[in-house]
């Protein structure tokens, strides 16, 4: 095993997280499943390449339909600190220090610690993270709560298409996320078992029952590895791809010991829309602005299923995140309007039966509770097993109508740079227009202007044909803007390389599937945070030319 040396600066944190025993851990760990993880990721695309060859449509597995038919089968009770998860603060990344500890003494039932969407996975910002999530459990974080009085620790680590590039295990760069969970499982995990909170996970872009049973798999070693009881680990999967969909009860069967749940990940199921069947003109997407809520047949159908799979198995069913940030003053006319519109739309998960949900500011979580309180009774909404659902492949893949506008292409535009911007500096999310802005948003961002691109979408307001010109010149325009506000020579440097990069992402002839995996290619960015002053320099210079190339 090989791994680099720590960030300067953190050289304390990086020798509590990287003992001779957490270092022999995660080499066992990660040669163990290594070859299992790259079996999927090969299967991803196999699978890929088939819907693109045969022109088929997802459906509902005949295979594994003795699963489905079978009545019989529940997972395993959840433990008493997730029966009631009414309110969870989203896209927590527990390197922000300052805002980690907020969320710890807030009054949130649970905080996803995200070191996924909301996070960039810079050396510095997974140790940084890590490390602060040992404190919080250790209850040695200052200023935090004990860890059985502080909200629930949902720990979600890095998705399979990531990797972590400061460590090699047997020649290999390791799984982003089995670095990720290793290392919180030798440090924390049975803290958080004799504290009875935990150690619970949230499991990203999981795409079929496969990869659930390979999550399993590990959850088994681990347990049998560190002493711990099997079937103590317990994870909600995020239901974010439209091919997981179809399997939801099967990814439920393979973690029926081990399950806390599905979740909708809204965001990154509307992108993987373009990410499946982009390339066919009757899954254009119109203006996110236009179809991204439960109101619409593809998505309500999406969330009614999830809903009646999880309650009809004994599982916990919980909604997206709520982005928009409340203004800052109360007792206003914008204040007021973006509380109504949260609520109402919370409101309709609420009715559908879901049991929680994320905010991402803290000042929602208060209202968000009593918005659950007022409208259902208990810790959870387990007793609705929603028989009046009755969800068909055509209603998962119905495309919502709608047009396509400047407006809408701009802010793609924009969300697109700025989240690639952000990553630049070390950041995985940023606010724009009164919403937190993360990876998922980027995604469908940059997925729909790849799409419009594609099928030559016309502009419903301004008779244009989306293409490259028109792209390249909003991008390029938009880059202009916004350099003027950029305080010195280098965020504006930066700025550019932001824009060169997601043209060369939106203009590709293949759709490239994850733009976390795109920036993830090139170490210099993900090291970039670290540099000295120089060295920062040099790294936007490098990352400008490779953009061009």
């Amino acid at each position: 095993m090989e791994l680099s040396p720590p960030p300067t600066r953190l050289e304390a944190e990086s020798a509590a997280l990287f003992t001779t025993g957490s270092l022999h851990f995660l080499h066992e760990l990660i040669s163990t499943f290594d070859e299992e993880v790259e079996k999927i990721l090969q299967l991803r695309v196999s699978r890929k390449a088939h819907l693109d060859l045969s022109g088929e449509l997802p459906n509902f597995l005949e295979s594994t339909a003795h699963i489905r038919a079978d009545p019989d089968w529940r997972v395993l009770p959840v433990p008493p600190r997730l029966q009631n998860r009414h309110v969870d603060i989203g896209d927590m990344a527990p390197c922000d220090t300052a805002r980690f500890i907020r969320a710890l003494q807030s009054p949130a039932q649970g905080i996803q610690v995200d070191f996924d969407d909301g996070n960039c996975p810079t050396f510095h910002n997974q140790i940084k993270g890590i490390h602060n999530v040992i404190l919080a459990v250790n209850s040695r974080l200052p200023g935090a709560p004990h860890i059985s009085r502080a909200p629930v620790l949902m720990l979600r680590p890095r998705a399979w298409n990531m990797v972590e590039h400061n460590m090699m295990v047997e020649g290999k760069e390791a799984p982003g996320p089995l670095f990720d969970f290793g290392l919180l499982m030798y440090h924390c995990g049975r803290t958080l078992l004799e504290h009875q909170s935990g150690p619970f996970f949230y499991l990203s872009k999981v795409e079929s029952l496969v990869e659930a049973r390979l999550w399993n798999n590990i959850f088994i070693w681990t347990q049998q590895k560190l002493g711990l009881p099997l079937g103590c680990i317990k994870a909600t999967v995020l239901i974010e791809n439209v091919l997981a969909t179809f399997e939801m009860e099967e990814i439920l069967y393979e973690l029926r010991e081990h399950s806390a749940g599905l979740n909708c990940g809204i965001w990154d199921y509307s992108a993987s829309f373009v990410n499946k069947f982009g390339h066919r003109q009757d899954f254009l997407l119109p203006d996110r602005s236009k179809y991204v809520n439960m109101e619409k047949r593809f998505l309500r159908s999406y969330m009614d299923l999830l809903v009646q799979t999880c309650h009809r198995r004994g599982a916990l069913a919980t909604g997206g995140m709520a982005a928009p940030l409340l203004p800052h003053r109360q007792h206003t006319h914008s204040y007021s309007t973006v509380l109504a519109s949260v609520e109402r739309l919370k409101l309709l998960e609420i009715k559908a039966g879901v049991d929680g949900f994320m905010v991402y500011d803290m000042n929602l979580i208060k209202s968000m509770q009593e918005l659950f309180e007022l409208h259902t009774e208990g810790d959870n909404q387990l007793h609705r097993l929603r028989d009046d659902v009755s969800v068909t492949p055509e209603d998962l893949l119905s495309m919502p109508s709608g047009g396509v506008t400047l407006y809408g292409l701009k802010y793609n535009i924009a969300v697109g740079v700025l989240f690639i911007n952000a990553w630049l500096s070390g950041k995985g999310h940023f606010f724009y227009r009164g919403q937190v802005e993360d990876s998922a948003t980027a995604e469908i961002s940059r997925s729909q202007v790849w799409q419009w691109i594609r099928h030559q979408a016309r502009l419903e307001d301004d008779s244009r044909v989306v293409s490259r010109q028109l792209v390249t010149e909003l991008t390029k325009e938009l880059s202009t803007e916004l350099s003027r506000l950029c305080p010195s020579e280098r965020t504006e440097q930066r700025l550019h390389t932001a824009a060169d990069m997601f043209l060369e992402v939106v203009l590709k002839r293949h759709f490239p599937e994850f733009i976390t995996s795109y920036l993830n290619l090139d170490h210099t960015f993900l090291t970039s945070q670290n540099l000295r002053e120089e060295e920062k320099e040099e790294a936007v210079e490098i990352g400008r030319q490779r953009a061009k190339l």
